[in-house]
């Protein structure tokens, strides 16, 4: 369900900033604010009613960011994030009926898994990309090696989110199934709530030279 093009975007930019939009009015400035850091693919999630909207106005006004929404819980979100303009999508579990409705409107989608189970009910659902959440309280990348190992011939590729932070990363990013990684610390609420975009820039800056290794 994820075209080539879109993995590759991913793994080019490393980590995926995820974050919440409370305002739509900072919804822009923020996606241009990592931007000019170097992060150029967001997750975006539904848990604010600013959502939908601040997904069209990413999408409609900073085209060069890969727009990926998160928290779709339900098969209709899937459908109005694509029509909101969203270029792939994300979940915290894995809910068939929401695979399905992605599907449907082709909205590439990752659905989340944490057990071998989800893996295979992913698999079943013929999900090659998938969400490992909450990946740090999981096990972390040990937990991950482990539990992916008997399905590494399949060609699965894994998206950790969920206590990922700067002194973890590159552990994550040295697996060979992770083309990369969430990161929720890059966007904090209270630089966002005082406009503070330039320290938004800065961050994202830094975090770019260090999943590089610089």
């Amino acid at each position: 369900m994820f075209p080539e093009a879109i993995l590759n975007r991913l793994a080019d930019c490393k980590v995926v900033a995820g974050f919440s939009v409370d305002h739509i009015d900072d919804a822009v400035p923020l996606a241009n604010a990592l931007l000019a850091g170097g992060i150029d693919v967001i997750e975006l999630t539904l848990r604010t009613e600013a959502g939908i909207d601040a997904t069209r106005a990413i999408s409609t006004e900073v085209p060069e960011i890969l727009v990926g929404v998160g928290t779709i819980l339900a098969p209709e979100q899937a459908v109005q994030v694509k029509e909101a303009g969203a270029h792939f999508g994300v979940s915290p579990g894995l809910n068939p009926r929401v695979i399905k409705a992605a599907e449907a409107v082709e909205l590439p989608f990752a659905p989340g898994i944490a057990t071998p189970s989800d893996i295979e009910a992913a698999i079943e659902l013929d999900c090659r990309f998938v969400k490992y959440f909450p990946a740090a309280a999981l096990g972390g990348v040990a937990y991950l090696r482990s539990m992916s190992a008997p399905y590494a011939h399949l060609g699965i590729q894994y998206f950790p989110l969920g206590g990922l932070n700067a002194a973890n990363m590159n552990e994550y990013l040295a697996e060979p199934n992770v083309p990369a990684i969430g990161g929720s610390w890059i966007v904090q609420k209270d630089l966002v709530k005082n406009k503070d975009w330039a320290a938004i820039t800065t961050r994202a800056q830094e975090v770019v030279l260090h999943a590089n290794g610089s």
